[in-house]
């Protein structure tokens, strides 16, 4: 079993420079002009290219403007601060600033193409912190 995860993007050349450029990831494959495997993290990313106003799902026309999923990227980094630097600097703006707390550090962001995601920093024993044994 494998999993794959997919971005939909209006524009893929802009949203390759955002995404090797916030996280340092790497172009790995293309598919065609309209699609792009990224690696350099434990899954592989795909962008896709879609337009803004097609269908996505059900009946539910493309947006990217800021929007809210219940589906979204955590990606842990060993210095947070460092990370957030370099996700601004790539066009990323903030949406709820870095919050501590006993397990880690985390911030709310979102992409250039509105969908979300967070960078978090473990600390301590990350959510083991928070976790009680089973």
């Amino acid at each position: 079993m494998d999993l794959l995860v997919n971005i939909d993007v209006p524009n893929l050349p802009r949203a390759e420079a955002f995404y090797t450029e916030a996280l340092g990831l790497t172009v790995t494959r293309r598919f065609g002009a309209g699609g792009a495997e990224l690696s350099g993290l434990p899954v592989r990313l795909y962008l896709l290219e879609k337009a803004e106003g097609t269908m996505g799902a059900g009946e539910s026309p493309r947006t990217y403007a800021r929007h809210w999923t219940p589906v979204h990227l955590d990606v842990v980094v060993d210095d947070l601060e460092a990370a957030l630097a370099r996700a601004l600097a790539a066009g990323a703006t903030v949406d709820v600033p870095t919050r501590t707390d006993v397990w880690g550090k985390i911030v709310v962001l979102a992409d250039p193409f509105g969908h979300g995601f967070c960078l978090i920093q473990f600390l301590n024993r990350g959510y083991d912190e928070i976790a009680p044994r089973l």
